[in-house]
């Protein structure tokens, strides 16, 4: 109104204080102290959220939690976009003591995770920091929710990707194996209940970070960790590429991918190549990676976990513009053969897919599960059994291709049998099947050689008895396979389209 007073000078000393109090707390641990640990070319926290997300996207909260002693408490989070999606974002600020998480950063990761399933967005985790900060043993504890609580909630919900580029350890480091997707930096990303000095002094064993739980540990030993990248850098890219398989939240379907989105190549063609590329022998190995990059979208196939259960690949990739996930043996590694590393990586790999309602093409080339006393004692039994019960438990199109041979158990856990709801079941002209490979079971059953003979020809008979019997819906060539499998997804048109919802199972896997 023409003439009221302004209150603009009363405001004034608020403001200010407000400004300060945000300028205090965005500095983080300080010019000196950033300047050291950008010195080795690494992002700082609020540097790698930036990177992370589309520019000017991000939207904080809990900006002056910690107060003028801890800013941000350690902990700098809120949301933002990747590709113009919704994301929750949350990264340890080293630079402020050590990452650690205090009551306000532990009721912040709280609330993040709890927006994230709220809010039906991507959660991610950027880790690097100490675990439950020493001082708060001093202060009163009051029993409430924390993060891990509702991370586990999450599952099967929203995406969840934990980005490890330093040192994370307790509390923090457990944000990992309860997420889907975890990357970690080389040389400087590593995961451990307890870091070195508490190894030590709990039992006397002398270990640096890396050789504790470096990416060489837990990305192909311990397969608590997926990929392994070079830099930070590398590892925020691959997150943002991660994600765009997947819709943003099981109430949704994957996003598509066509020329509007630069895909130029999602027409039908020829896979002729893959006639130099495999073998007909089966006694031969190849790299199923290159029969990968053949058959699908160009430039599209992302290769999830590939150091660990290395005989089986796990990837993503486009199939005519649609996300897909690939479980395909790899000849290359013990001629396929499924370990129970291989197989309890595949397992965790179809829950995820079935989750968030990819179609998984099965490219089978495998002599079964192995044998043999380690295998044994590694519980290979149980972990096929938990890989075939995946596979069974799966909702969506499943399409499913034998290329060279299939033995045992190897085919039902790679999803051969046309009557387990697979959408189309094919095979190459050539294929080696059986219960167990032919010479070796006549000669374990002490079979006369005439018995001997007649099994193993009709092991060298091909796919024909099979297709005569619809064990096959078909048999293709190799020129064929990007096509028939295009084919298969317009099969299953009417189930890539339409609501979805999250997936409940009931019972529970071996």
């Amino acid at each position: 109104m023409t003439g009221s007073p302004s209150h603009r000078d009363a405001w004034k000393p608020l403001l200010d204080d407000l400004a300060g109090r945000r300028t205090a707390s965005r500095a983080m641990g300080g010019p000196a102290k950033l300047a050291r640990y950008g010195a080795a070319g690494r992002l700082n926290a609020r540097a790698r959220i930036r990177a992370l997300l589309d520019p000017d996207s991000f939207d904080e909260l809990g900006t002056l939690a910690g107060g003028a002693e801890s800013p941000a408490d350690a902990f700098v989070a809120g949301s933002g976009r990747i590709a113009g999606r919704t994301v929750f974002v949350g990264a340890e600020d080293f630079t402020v003591q050590g990452g650690s998480i205090g009551a306000s950063a532990a009721a912040k990761r709280a609330r993040l995770a709890r927006l994230a399933g709220q809010e039906r967005a991507p959660l991610v985790m950027i880790l690097e920091g100490a675990g439950h900060r020493a001082t708060n043993a001093l202060q009163g504890h009051t029993a409430s929710p924390n993060d891990l609580q509702a991370i586990a909630e999450l599952a099967g919900r929203v995406p969840t990707i934990a980005i490890v580029v330093g040192p994370s350890a307790g509390h923090g480091a457990l944000t990992a194996p309860l997420s889907d997707f975890v990357v970690m930096v080389e040389g400087s990303g590593a995961l451990f209940t307890a870091g070195p000095p508490l190894v030590a002094a709990a039992t006397g064993e002398q270990v640096d970070k890396q050789t504790l739980g470096g990416s060489a540990v837990h990305c192909a030993l311990s397969g608590v960790a997926h990929n392994a990248v070079a830099d930070d850098a590398a590892a925020l890219a691959l997150a943002r590429r991660y994600l765009s398989y997947l819709p943003s939240n099981a109430w949704q379907r994957p996003p598509y991918a066509g020329a509007a989105q630069g895909n130029a190549d999602t027409a039908p063609r020829s896979t002729d190549a893959l006639l130099d590329l495999i073998p007909p022998d089966a006694r031969r190995p190849y790299d199923m990676r290159a029969v990968l990059d053949t058959v699908f979208d160009a430039k599209s196939v992302l290769e999830i976990q590939p150091k660990y259960g290395a005989s089986v690949l796990t990837a993503f990739a486009r199939l005519g513009g649609h996300a897909v996930a690939v479980l395909a043996n790899q000849p290359s590694v013990r001629a396929g053969t499924i370990d129970a590393d291989a197989a309890a990586k595949s397992a965790r790999f179809l829950d995820v897919c079935g989750a968030f309602h990819l179609p998984v093409v099965f490219l089978a080339d495998n002599p079964g599960v192995l044998a043999g006393t380690a295998s044994e004692k590694a519980g290979i039994l149980r972990a096929s059994a938990r890989m075939f019960a995946a596979q069974h438990r799966l909702r969506v199109p499943k399409l499913h291709v034998t290329l060279r041979k299939a033995f045992g158990f190897g085919s039902s856990v790679m999803a051969m049998n046309p009557f387990d709801a697979q959408t189309v079941s094919y095979a190459f002209p050539g294929v080696t099947l059986g219960g167990i490979p032919a010479a070796a079971g006549a000669a374990t059953a002490k079979q006369d050689d005439a018995t001997r003979a007649r099994l193993v020809a009709n092991e060298a008979s091909g796919p024909w008895r099979s297709a005569n019997a619809l064990s096959y819906d078909d048999v293709v060539e190799p020129a064929e396979l990007r096509n028939v499998l295009l084919a298969g997804l317009a099969r299953a048109g009417e189930r890539l389209t339409g609501p979805v919802e999250p997936i409940t199972h009931t019972g529970y896997l071996p």
